[in-house]
């Protein structure tokens, strides 16, 4: 069942935090793609947002299984952490070269920032599903 609240938790701070945030750096004109991207994915034909949150939801059950045992500042902390270097390493190193994405300073810090935004997202999703951690000894 955490399991399933983490995807779910993943999966909203992908759409509120992290495309919330983007939206905010569209609007500033610090990035020149619009977020909420509804354009269909292959190889199903999903709206790219939903795949993003899909693997955001992913991602929100991988920082469980690392964070879901820490209390009080490391696990908010960790979120932060984990959420801003795991996904956005992913993506620099993986995900915008076989897209044939330009890689930059730019996009790195802009993944850091974005993504430790999601993680936070998550930690309090999971904090408001009812998340139980231990408490500290």
């Amino acid at each position: 069942m955490v399991y399933a609240k983490a995807l779910i938790a993943g999966f909203l701070a992908t759409l509120i935090f992290h495309q919330g945030l983007f939206m905010l750096f569209y609007l500033g004109g610090m990035v020149p793609v619009a977020p909420f991207n509804l354009t269909p994915v292959p190889p199903f034909g999903v709206p790219s947002v939903i795949s993003l949150a899909f693997f955001g939801g992913l991602w929100g059950i991988v920082l469980w299984l690392i964070l879901g045992r820490m209390a009080g500042v490391g696990f908010w902390l960790g979120h932060v952490l984990i959420g801003a270097i795991g996904p956005t390493a992913v993506a620099m190193l993986v995900v915008f070269p076989l897209k044939g994405l330009d890689v930059s300073a730019q996009t790195w810090v802009g993944g850091l920032i974005l993504n430790g935004f999601w993680g936070l997202g998550v930690a309090i999703f999971m904090r408001l599903m009812g998340a139980r951690v231990p408490s500290a000894a």
